[in-house]
This record gives structure tokens, C-alpha cells and sequence, in this order.
């Protein structure tokens, strides 16, 4: 879970990511049809709020497996 900061004012909303590996890398999993903006627009909120370097965003769909790394 990470706090939300806007101009040094904590906002009252949290992020909460799939997993954290070794505080390092953001994982997100889906299990969808194909990838949208909105959901490297989350990872990429996750990295910043985090800190984080790396993020790896996990497709699961039924009939694949597809990934992609988002880099800050």
C-alpha cells in the first residue's frame, strides 16, 4: 500500500499494487484481452508513488501469457 502525496499534502486515497518483489519491482497482474493505456498509466503511477524502478505488467488471458516492462 502506498500513500498519495500532492504538493507535500498526503491525499486520502491509497495505492495498492498486485505485489512488491524485494521492494524493488512492481507486479501487476491481469487477466484480460490485450493491454490498455489505462493500465500502464497504473503502473507507471505505482512506480512513481513507489519509487520503484521497474514495473512488470502480467497478462494471464486464457489462451496466452503476454508481459511488458515499464521502466522509470
Amino acid at each position: 500500500m502506498y500513500s498519495v502525496k500532492y504538493k507535500d499534502i498526503v491525499l486520502p486515497h491509497k495505492f495498492y499494487a498486485d505485489f512488491v518483489v524485494m521492494d524493488k519491482i512492481i507486479l501487476e497482474i491481469k487477466s484480460i484481452k490485450t493491454f490498455h493505456d489505462k493500465h500502464f498509466a497504473q503502473c507507471i503511477n505505482y512506480l512513481k508513488v513507489s519509487e520503484c524502478k521497474l514495473a512488470l505488467l502480467i497478462n494471464f488471458h486464457r489462451d496466452f501469457l503476454k508481459y511488458k516492462r515499464i521502466v522509470l
